[in-house]
């Protein structure tokens, strides 16, 4: 027996309360997993669990937070720390040559 969609919202419920609404993110890759909840069977399902996250009382601008601009804050951050990383690298790489 498959476990029906509305799960994902309750995993969701779970992690807003160890971790906080900043800290939640959800994605969409279906591709390699053996199954899916009932209902969510591909990323054309994702509405209903926005619709689920409103039901529960979710404002608009946390379920924004959960469907994707967490993930991009966070995306930001990566992109930032690699910039300053390789400056780093090139610093050292043009502080270590010899003239």
């Amino acid at each position: 027996m498959k476990v029906p969609w509305t799960v994902i919202v309750d995993h969701i419920d779970h992690m807003v309360k160890v971790a906080g609404i900043d800290h939640v993110g959800i994605g969409s890759d279906f591709d390699g997993i053996p199954t899916t909840p009932a209902g969510m069977e591909d990323v054309s399902k994702l509405p209903a669990l926005r619709e689920e996250l409103k039901r529960r009382g979710y404002s608009e601008a946390d379920i924004r937070k959960i469907m994707g601009e967490n993930f991009m804050h966070v995306f930001a951050e990566v992109e930032r720390v690699a910039k300053e990383m390789q400056k780093g690298a090139a610093s050292a790489v043009a502080g270590g040559k010899s003239e």
